[in-house]
């Protein structure tokens, strides 16, 4: 199935013109310079690593100044407490299971 996988992957990037990276013995990638210049990064950029199934998302990890103000004008009256998570999707949840959340 992997020889299948990778067989397709190459096919797609040869066809496509998909920029491409070899992972090196230390473990470590250059990202293609087509893929740096779309994307804006920069030397020293912090970057997170999504793992979905078997594909792999990078993208830029914010600074903790880019976050603030975030939430500036949200409506904290919709906030749901922990304990009324459940409540709020089940119409009554079970008394076991309420039992069960307590030991």
């Amino acid at each position: 199935m992997e020889q299948f996988y990778n067989g397709v992957v190459n096919q797609l990037s040869a066809r496509m013109s998909i920029p491409t990276a070899t992972l090196s013995s230390k473990f470590q990638i250059s990202i293609p310079k087509e893929i740096r210049d779309s994307m804006g990064f920069k030397p020293g950029q912090k970057l997170a690593f999504l793992c979905i199934g078997k594909s792999v998302s990078l993208m830029v990890q914010p600074r903790l100044e880019d976050l603030f103000g975030i939430g500036k004008g949200g409506d904290p009256g919709n906030y749901r407490d922990r304990d009324t998570r459940r409540e709020d999707i089940l119409p009554k949840t079970d008394a076991r299971l309420k039992a069960n959340r307590r030991e």
